[in-house]
């Protein structure tokens, strides 16, 4: 299966990435891809991308990594949604969120007395 996605160039930490078509299974080396279809340099902001090559390959079969998506939806090269990229947040401990509803337990428990306090007596004998 082919997938278009970026591989990183350029010097230590002044990295520019290269759009390329490569078999989704094949570590990907120098010059080890099927076709280079844009690049993309995020220092500068700057992305060029050859649209017709990506709808041929894309019409092939070949999938997009989510990076890429976005870049082809940021450059209306396809009509979709972004994909959200970023790491999902870490699930809490069980342990933590055990503590955590005690904690807001205690907080209400707290309060209906605080507000039991503040009826007079008279009011709740009647």
């Amino acid at each position: 299966m082919l997938t278009i996605r970026l591989t990183r160039v350029g010097k230590k930490k002044d990295g520019s990435f290269r759009v390329i078509v490569v078999e989704s299974k094949r570590k990907v080396q120098p010059g080890n891809y099927l076709e280079m279809v844009g690049s993309y340099d995020p220092r500068v902001d700057t992305v060029s991308l050859k649209a017709d090559r990506i709808k041929y390959w894309m019409s092939m079969g070949a999938t997009v990594s989510d990076t890429v998506h976005n870049l082809l939806v940021s450059q209306k090269i396809i009509d979709a949604k972004k994909i959200n990229v970023l790491p999902k947040k870490t699930v809490p401990k069980k342990e933590e969120v055990k503590e955590e509803a005690k904690a807001e337990v205690k907080a209400e428990e707290a309060v209906s007395t605080e507000v039991a306090a503040e009826v007079p007596a008279d009011t709740i004998a009647e």
